[in-house]
């Protein structure tokens, strides 16, 4: 077995790729700070506020496909076997030690003997199998299945030594592992996931006001490196102004992620606020309903309008967006312009941008051809400041163009996962894709976007199979593929503007995972 070090190298040199894991928009949190008044100085140095934009539905981070539950639970609450670092790299946690054969299908982990669960059960090898079998077997959230579906079969070697056999090589599967699709949780805990947790993590829930809050205590008994912290909240805000006052008046520690970027200067005094900007792995979509019939008998086929079916439409759609405008109209000048679902810190990056540059004329020739100068789109945004804002920008440009839009924001998560995600009840939604290397979404016919094509199926396939630089070359290939099939509109990659009070350290600049990890958090 090799260390963790040692393995990452020895990983590298089989075929696997070092991801970089984001963590995105959807709901961000972050850092250390003041306390609400009424505590004392001394109470505030070991309390954590922190303030977010979406809430979980449920403690259960598997059983939704939103990030918020990993935002807040991922690596604080629920451990995975390996972790991804603030410089995006997998670093051991629940083991201590990983192996890969030399052929790519079979990884051996030596997990940490120390490891409790939060009740002081052992974290074995049988419990990381059942945690395996659950994401396989029962209901979570669709893309987690996907993100396992790859695994053979598991082989419990003794207490401490889990063995992990693919059906294939993926060099994706291990990065997965270190997100949601590879949440240890105590199986004991199993049947209550959704209302208790049942992690090993240095944090445990201790109160839940949905609407409001998630407030983490510090696991006394945690088998690891102990947080700074005795208690950290997660105050969740629907409207941005509202969240920004609750800093400004000391209620919070950190604004985890800003979503009104033209109040930045409220936080210029640096004897007050600190700011640490970087990027995101998330992707700022507006999903196409592409009309696909899904495979699996059990997903709806969803009612999009059937003109969306037309890679003219498509392509009109595109180039009737002028996405830097947006970009700096809504975010002000935040963010760069995508062209593919790919972000500039992907291996594979590529600026597609130009592709379908914004042209008007050319989107009403190309409507005009398709036979759809007069069409009307309902389009579906996560009532989330960033989407919103999107939204209205975009039906008037398409308005000009000949395309009226019906705009219908959609509660985030639960309403906007109900009927876009589940039922693809929509023609044309907008949502921050936070999740790491996710180009692969398009790859599965039952995803919303309800998209199918065989070349670009075979393409995503081919390059996780293989090695490093297969890998990037042929995720490249299919970013370009789906680009031209003008599968989505893809506006901007999610910039990460954290706001922090002074003496605050530990935030990264750049969001690499979906977790805010609190364990690197501390105040000075």
């Amino acid at each position: 077995m090799s260390t963790s070090t040692n393995h990452a190298a020895g990983l590298l040199r089989r075929g696997a790729v070092a991801l970089l894991v984001a963590l995105a928009l959807l709901t961000t949190a972050c850092s250390t700070g003041a306390s609400p008044s009424g505590t004392t100085a001394s109470q505030a140095s070991r309390t954590l506020v922190i303030g977010a934009t979406a809430e979980p539905t449920s403690l259960d981070p598997t059983a939704d496909a939103a990030a918020a539950g990993s935002q807040a639970l991922l690596y604080n609450v629920y451990e995975t076997l390996v972790k991804v670092d603030s410089q995006g790299q997998l670093r051991p946690l629940l083991a201590q030690a990983w192996d890969m054969s030399a052929d790519g299908l079979t990884y051996t982990f030596q997990l940490n003997p120390l490891a409790r669960f939060s009740d002081g059960t052992p974290v074995t090898a049988d419990a990381v199998a059942q945690n395996i079998a659950r994401i396989q077997g029962q209901p979570v959230a669709a893309k987690l299945k996907t993100a396992m579906a790859v695994v053979a079969s598991t082989q419990v070697v003794d207490t401490d030594t889990l063995g992990v056999t693919l059906s294939r090589p993926s060099v994706n599967w291990l990065y997965e592992m270190a997100s949601t699709a590879g949440i240890v949780m105590n199986p004991a805990g199993f049947a209550t996931a959704t209302t208790a947790t049942s992690g090993s993590g240095p944090l445990s829930v201790s109160q839940w006001t949905p609407g409001d809050s998630i407030v983490l205590a510090k696991n006394a008994g945690y088998w690891g490196t102990p947080v700074r912290f005795d208690e950290v909240t997660f105050r969740y805000f629907k409207d941005p102004n509202a969240m920004n006052a609750s800093m400004l008046s000391d209620q919070l520690d950190i604004i985890s992620n800003l979503q009104a970027p033209e109040s930045l200067a409220q936080f210029a005094d640096p004897a007050r606020f600190s700011v640490v900007e970087g990027t995101t792995n998330g992707e700022v979509v507006m999903g196409v309903n592409n009309g696909g019939a899904p495979t699996d008998a059990s997903v709806p086929t969803g009612t999009g309008n059937p003109a969306l079916q037309d890679v003219r439409v498509r392509k009109a759609i595109t180039m009737a967006i002028d996405k830097q405008a947006l970009v700096d109209t809504t975010w002000g000048g935040h963010g760069v312009v995508l062209g593919s679902m790919s972000v500039p810190t992907d291996p594979y990056y590529e600026d597609l941008s130009g592709l379908y540059p914004y042209n008007p004329d050319e989107a009403k020739r190309l409507l005009a051809e398709s036979g759809h100068s007069r069409l009307t789109l309902r389009l579906k945004p996560a009532a989330l400041p960033y989407a919103t804002k999107a939204a209205q920008f975009i039906a008037a440009q398409l308005q000009e163009v000949g395309i009226t839009v019906q705009v219908e924001e959609l509660q985030f998560p639960a309403r906007w996962r109900e009927t876009v995600y589940d039922r693809a009840d929509y023609d044309l939604t907008i949502v921050a894709h936070v999740e790491a290397r996710d180009l692969s979404t398009f790859a599965n016919p039952n995803y919303y976007w309800r998209y199918h094509n065989a070349d670009f199926d075979a393409l995503i396939t081919q390059a996780d199979s293989g090695t490093v630089t297969e890998y990037a070359a042929g995720m490249k290939q299919a970013a370009r593929l789906l680009a031209d099939d003008a599968a989505a509109v893809w506006l901007y990659a999610l910039p990460n503007i954290v706001i922090t009070k002074p003496g605050i350290t530990g935030v990264p600049q750049d969001a690499q995972s979906l977790s805010f990890d609190v364990t690197t958090i501390a105040r000075a």
